[in-house]
């Protein structure tokens, strides 16, 4: 076995879409070998209405899947085919864009007035990037959990982890898509396939993550659950870990637990040709996706 070195950590940027949406751009518009297959995330998690009401008005998407996990609140999406839906609170919304879809996501606030929740950008090999658009539209209810001994809980959205499957399948990259939560103090090894890219999102509490390198920075000793911890880097809210290779992530939870995203996906590989909500292979590609944007063909008839 060997542990994943940390080759970044970063913390998510405010940045602004849709028609004034404010949100963290986790990762994305850099260099796309990064995270391959994964292209961008963005934490759209706000507690006033008026940084999200506005939400994103109908807009293309072409060579891309849009994986969409709602925390609270809801999300009220409808496409150029017909497709309608909302989405609430534990409820995951894989769309494969593929050849092409115009689409709308409206968000609502719970009663508090919050519209928590994250979207992830897979990418699509060339194979598929002209395949049929499709929907899977996941109910929280329908997502495994599965809690250890130590108190540790996770979600399986996508992908097998501990004996559970994700409810989500079919998916280019065979991503392997997780929510973790560890309590106070507790660490944890968790097994990620040795050929995929992996990282890890904090969104709640703190954790320091093993690195295979040399341990370095200020290791801090608290008292948890009336024992001394020694914990080593905390990474905290709204930070973006990103492991290089090796097939386990070791993670120590700091003094009010942590609860954090586990993604890891298989790397296509390939050339990529980015416009905003367009990805393709080739720049000859784009022009074409821009051209048939331009002349109604953008949405191809569905067999």
């Amino acid at each position: 076995m060997s542990l994943r070195p940390i080759l970044e950590t970063r913390r998510a940027i405010p940045a602004m879409e849709g028609a004034g949406v404010k949100l963290h751009r986790v990762f994305g518009f850099q260099d796309p070998t990064e995270l391959d297959p994964f292209l961008m995330m963005d934490d759209f998690r706000n507690e006033r209405p008026e940084d999200y009401i506005r939400g994103f008005p109908w807009h293309p998407h072409r060579g891309i899947e849009t994986i969409t996990y709602v925390l609270s609140g809801t999300v009220e999406h409808g496409d150029s085919l017909g497709n309608t839906g909302t989405l609430g609170g534990g409820d995951v919304q894989w769309m494969t864009a593929g050849s092409g879809i115009l689409h709308q996501e409206m968000p609502k606030g719970n009663a508090q007035g919050q519209m928590h929740g994250f979207q992830l950008w897979g990418n699509l090999p060339s194979a598929q990037k002209m395949t049929a658009p499709r929907y899977q539209d996941v109910r929280g209810s329908d997502i495994p959990e599965v809690i250890d001994d130590d108190g540790t809980r996770v979600k399986v959205i996508t992908g097998e982890f501990w004996g559970k499957r994700g409810p989500v399948d079919g998916i280019a990259a065979d991503p392997q898509y997780l929510d973790i939560t560890l309590p106070a103090g507790v660490k944890k090894t968790f097994k990620i396939d040795t050929y995929r890219r992996a990282f890890a999102y904090v969104f709640d509490g703190a954790a320091a993550f093993a690195d295979a390198s040399k341990p370095s920075g200020v290791l801090l000793e608290k008292e948890v659950a009336g024992q001394e911890v020694n914990i080593r880097d905390l990474s905290g809210n709204r930070t973006l870990i990103r492991f290089g290779s090796g097939d386990e992530v070791t993670v120590q939870a700091g003094p009010e637990g942590v609860r954090f995203l586990l993604i890891s996906g298989a790397p296509i590989a390939e050339p990529v040709a980015w416009h905003g909500p367009i990805v393709m292979n080739t720049q000859a590609e784009l022009m074409q996706a821009m051209r048939d944007l331009r002349n109604g063909t953008f949405i191809k008839p569905q067999h």
